[in-house]
């Protein structure tokens, strides 16, 4: 038996079978996280504002509690952030995650406190690699390290605490046997000077035995293509002949899954999608042959759901895990052992099972386009890129879109812009593709692009190379787990990128 083996026997099968009660007693065991997290925080200002001592159900809750974004929370926060505690959860709490969910000018500081790191950060590293070895029996995943893409932190108020990428964060408070199967050393992962960090690691990690990966698909591209130019080599296991497992998560997979391929030759690689956030570790990919992720519903966090129709609405209507529906689209709202109470997160999902309960996240609340009623989300974008990039042989770096108004002919469309790893065949025909996807897929965007009336065919500008790098890297946000805003209701992004993409072409 070897060691992988070894370790799956005697840690991971147990932990296994307890994950396999979410099936059948989903309710029992949240409403179990419910009542935990109100007896905790009983005595916290927050609580004892809202009578948490006296709530006996989750209808009670659901009546009290309103539903809560960073604006309303913020408060609360800044005062816990200054020092004060006792104020959302009961321990001292002195980690801050900056938001890496938005690339506007205000920077977001969710709450990290002990319990959120073990219950549900450093459980849900765990529980990855357990589904993934009940996947794949025949993994040697403990026979070498990992490495892991990591941001970085700064002192907070006073220098009792951290602020920085949750991953900075976990990385300070990993146990020493994580740090020692991981790399790079933690000097180096928590360095915040981008270029010099890239090649620190690759320096350090080349010669290293690795045998998985972990991070956001577009910087561990970028890692990658460094790797293979500093060894000479063209593709990556000849570099690491052991890799075969990429845990991934932060932005949708399916525009950089085809460099990867190319890149990765080793038939037996898998990709496993995680979805852990600043607010919390909610999700793992436990069928290689179903993209949708598991629910991981015993963590630190008590799940609701809010129609997509019912955001923004003055009393919106929310569900428990219980009463969703399939195939819907929610925003995902959580109360959590960090301190955040029926908190909306930001992000949609759609349930694609209930026994257990599965999703895939559609896109962001306000990461969407709806300037004339056609509702045009990030799932749909993914599905149309993908048919787009397979019939026109192209590959994408990363992209953006936004709507045009109303342009000098009086013509509105949306405008793309994307920058190409590899350029389709026919930029007219890939648009084209784009286009008639979205139509398929959605058909409030086909209703208003019947017969050019309310909209023209999308337009698609080739961003040059670097771009979107060059744009985060302007608004001092890049490296770790920053992303580039994939749809916007007005034009703010992508006006800011169209005038660097111009200015660097002109230079």
């Amino acid at each position: 038996m070897n060691l992988t083996s070894l370790v799956d026997t005697l840690y991971f099968t147990p932990r296994y079978h307890k994950i396999e009660r979410y099936a059948d007693h989903a309710a029992e065991i949240q409403n179990h996280v419910f009542q935990r997290l109100i007896s905790r925080a009983a005595n916290t200002e927050w609580g004892r504002k809202y009578g948490y001592s006296t709530i006996r159900s989750y209808e009670d809750f659901a009546k009290r509690v309103p539903v809560n974004t960073y604006e309303e929370m913020k408060p609360y926060i800044e005062r816990t952030r200054h020092g004060e505690q006792n104020l959302i959860w009961p321990s001292d709490i002195i980690w801050f995650s900056k938001s890496s969910g938005t690339t506007n000018d205000k920077s977001k500081f969710l709450p990290v406190s002990r319990e959120s790191i073990r219950d549900t950060h450093f459980q849900g590293g765990i529980d990855a690699v357990a589904l993934y070895l009940q996947m794949n029996p025949k993994s040697r995943f403990f026979s070498g390290k990992g490495l892991i893409w990591g941001g970085s932190h700064e002192p907070n108020y006073g220098g009792k605490g951290l602020v920085g990428d949750l991953s900075a964060i976990l990385m300070e408070r990993m146990p020493y046997v994580g740090m020692a199967m991981r790399v790079p050393k933690k000097e180096i992962a928590l360095m915040d000077r981008f270029e010099e960090k890239i090649e620190r690691m690759v320096e350090t990690t080349r010669d290293e035995h690795i045998t998985s990966l972990s991070g956001v698909p577009s910087w561990m591209l970028v890692l990658i293509k460094h790797v293979l130019e500093k060894t000479g080599k063209q593709y990556l296991d000849e570099v690491w002949p052991d890799l075969e497992v990429f845990f991934h998560g932060g932005v949708a997979f399916t525009p950089y899954r085809q460099q990867y391929e190319e890149l990765i030759k080793n038939p037996n690689m898998h990709y496993v999608e995680t979805y852990n956030a600043s607010e919390g570790y909610f999700a793992t990919q436990n069928d290689l042959n179903d993209h949708a992720m598991l629910l991981m519903i015993d963590y630190g966090i008590f799940y609701e759901f809010m129609p997509l129709e019912e955001v923004g609405k003055p009393n919106p209507k929310v569900v428990p895990l219980t009463d969703v529906e399939l195939e819907k689209n929610y925003a995902v709202v959580i109360s959590t052992t960090a301190g955040l109470w029926r908190y909306m997160i930001g992000d949609t999902v759609k349930f694609t099972s209930k026994n257990p309960y599965k999703i895939v996240i559609t896109g962001r609340t306000k990461h969407f386009i709806n300037a004339f009623g056609e509702e045009l989300i990030v799932d749909n974008a993914e599905k149309g890129l993908e048919k787009a990039c397979a019939e026109t042989g192209a590959q994408i770096t990363d992209y953006t879109a936004a709507p045009v108004f109303m342009d000098a002919h009086a013509k509105c469309r949306h405008q793309w812009l994307i920058e190409f790893a590899k350029m389709p065949d026919n930029l007219q025909r890939f648009a084209t593709i784009l286009d008639e996807t979205l139509k398929e897929v959605n058909s409030d965007y086909e209703a208003k692009r019947q017969n050019n009336l309310a909209l023209q065919p999308l337009e698609v500008i080739v961003a040059r190379e670097h771009l979107f790098n060059d744009w985060l890297d302007h608004k001092g946000k890049l490296g770790g787990q920053h992303k580039i805003p994939r749809l916007s209701n007005n034009r703010d992004y992508i006006e800011e990128m169209l005038e660097l993409n111009e200015l660097k072409i002109e230079n």
